[in-house]
């Protein structure tokens, strides 16, 4: 099972590089943690310092809005969720409730720190990757936003032209 989870993490972008032995490393010092159904790992706001990277299931990312959680995305096999919070200390910005039930490995800022400690250069590597994904995630909610904003744009000059 070690073998397929550390497969599972140098398949993911955020432990791309990262050498076997640094990921049992890590592996061995992460628990497994599991959500049936229904269940959320975390909530929006709640303070978080730990990223998850989900082995089994499939999770919803929700938004809170006037009291009405709305999914933003869903998480499957091989996803991470998270990692924010261990990156910018800040409580978390969003909630990540559980689909079907489901095992994801609770890596913690802790857990890095002590790969801090086994291997500096690893560890650097891990940080840039995780700064890399979130410039991604960060890159792919500006693309949205501006589509969003050019709907709303067109549909605001169509409204013009019905109303002459």
């Amino acid at each position: 099972m070690q073998e397929a989870r550390i497969e599972l993490l140098q398949r993911m972008p955020i432990f791309g590089g990262i050498r076997t032995e640094i990921l049992q490393f890590l592996l061995a010092l992460c628990p497994l943690v599991s959500a049936p159904t229904g269940e959320f790992f975390f909530r929006e706001h709640d303070e978080g310092d730990a990223m998850f990277v989900l082995e089994v299931g499939k999770a919803a990312v929700l938004k809170s809005w006037r009291g009405q959680d709305h999914l933003l995305q869903i998480l499957n096999e091989g996803d991470c969720f998270g990692e924010m919070a261990v990156m910018d200390h800040c409580p978390r910005s969003a909630s990540i409730q559980a689909v079907e039930d489901c095992i994801a490995i609770r890596i913690s800022a802790a857990n890095l720190y002590e790969v801090y400690a086994q291997d500096l250069k690893q560890f650097a590597l891990i940080q840039m990757n995780m700064g890399r994904e979130v410039c991604r995630r960060l890159r792919e909610a500006n693309s949205r936003l501006f589509g969003a904003r050019m709907e709303k744009r067109v549909v605001d000059i169509g409204q013009v032209f019905l109303a002459s």
